[in-house]
């Protein structure tokens, strides 16, 4: 949001009663070349923050990523247990 005025109060009223990515007093665009600031509206007229960290974890989406390595220790919790295994088991857990 950009607003025109000279007035600090009245800067400050504005300020406190509107809902918005960025408030500008007497400037425009300023805040778009600070990399460090998040940038981008709310709601229905931005598409969330961008700019930082701030828009790297809003423009990236999380998921997981397994990878099953070739040494799979499930393989000795999990049955069917072969001989060998079962041994093992037996010996550390039924005492």
């Amino acid at each position: 949001l950009y607003y025109f005025d000279y007035n600090a109060d009245r800067a400050e009223y504005i300020a406190r009663r509107t809902h918005s990515g960025h408030f500008g007093i007497n400037q425009v665009l300023t805040h778009v070349a600070q990399d460090d600031l998040p940038f981008g509206g709310v709601g229905n007229s931005g598409m969330g923050k961008y700019h930082g960290p701030e828009g790297f974890f809003s423009l990236s989406h999380e998921r997981s990523v397994m990878l099953k390595p070739r040494f799979y220790a499930f393989k000795m919790i999990l049955p069917p247990f072969n001989t060998s295994i079962h041994k093992i088991l037996q010996k550390t857990l039924i005492r």
